[in-house]
């Protein structure tokens, strides 16, 4: 079977959105490897007229002329894999069986966001932010029959700034390991790079996030309702409940103390105080609400059915705001 291509890596890339399409754009340009087959999910319907859409790996595999798969479901899907030198992963989504990433002559690498065994599965990037970690990084790792349980070959550190949010930190992360990828991976056919058993005890992992995961506990204190906001910006967004509706927070930010109580006479003082979570407080066309000993202030909002608004339009339209609690 030929799994080289004129002396490249003969390589199937797995991967659908767009953190997987920098990668496989990263794998195109170099002159070692040689991407002959994308597998991608399906097309998926979008916006209202629902028209189907391509992941972006598809749009890439297109402009390149490379042969593409969409299977639903890999389970019962027909594809070989032995004629390939190496299989290679990122953010693809589905479920790989073990008889295909073990096809290729090397098996099959996974470009996984996280210093591994650290947030194992679905969420490494947005649960990082929202547990509040100063540093992460990426790792390539040989796949195995568990969830990222497979032996690492080369791990990338990075520093979190603490103000970064999912998409900033994204686009850290898959510079990092486009740039990691094409390190390893000559190294590991030629046998350069030891493979590192993970170390189980110190695993976590993530969890497939949901718009509920959104839902804010005002218990919670500011720095870690900000982290939660980080780390779900932008989707599924960070939300509560107001009058029976939900209300989006679209742009926040930590305050260490509760909103400043000294205000001009013509101003009312500000009701929050550090000890009522979800309480609404309003000074100087600004919105504060408590949370757990102390407070967030929120810059955009959207209400259901209503269009993103900035807070002194919002509160032009929702005065009654001021002095709700927030569920």
């Amino acid at each position: 079977m030929k799994q080289f291509n004129n002396g490249t890596i003969k390589t199937a890339f797995f991967g659908t959105h767009d953190f997987a399409a920098t990668i496989l754009q990263a794998m195109i340009n170099d002159p070692q490897i040689s991407v002959d087959l994308v597998i991608t999910q399906p097309d998926k319907p979008t916006g209202r007229s629902r028209k189907l859409q391509p992941p972006p790996i598809k749009t890439i595999a297109l402009q390149h002329n490379i042969k593409i798969a969409q299977p639903t479901d890999l389970k019962s899907y027909a594809l070989n894999l032995m004629p390939y030198a190496l299989g290679v992963t990122a953010q693809y989504g589905l479920i790989i069986p073990q008889t295909i990433f073990n096809a290729p002559k090397y098996g099959t690498l996974n470009v996984h966001a996280s210093l591994l065994p650290k947030y194992r599965g679905a969420s490494p990037i947005q649960s990082a932010l929202m547990n509040g970690e100063t540093e992460t990084g990426v790792t390539i790792m040989k796949m195995d029959a568990g969830l990222d349980t497979g032996p690492i070959i080369l791990q990338k550190t990075i520093a979190i700034d603490p103000d970064e949010t999912y998409p900033e930190l994204e686009k850290k992360l898959v510079k990092i390991g486009s740039a990691a990828l094409l390190e390893a991976v000559p190294k590991y056919i030629s046998g350069e790079l030891p493979l590192t058993p993970q170390d189980n005890s110190q695993a976590t992992v993530c969890k497939q996030l949901t718009r509920e995961d959104g839902k804010v506990d005002w218990r919670k204190s500011a720095r870690e309702i900000y982290n939660q906001y980080r780390g779900l910006t932008p989707w599924p967004g960070i939300w509560t409940i107001w009058n029976g509706k939900r209300l989006k927070l679209l742009a926040v930010k930590a305050q260490d103390f509760a909103p400043p109580q000294h205000t001009p006479p013509q101003h009312t003082p500000p009701q929050h105080t550090p000890d009522t979570p979800g309480k609404v407080s309003v000074e100087n066309d600004k919105i504060y609400i408590g949370c757990g000993g102390s407070a967030i202030e929120v810059m955009d909002l959207q209400l259901e059915g209503k269009k993103t608004m900035n807070v002194k339009n919002f509160l032009n339209g929702f005065a009654k705001i001021k002095n709700a609690e927030l569920q």
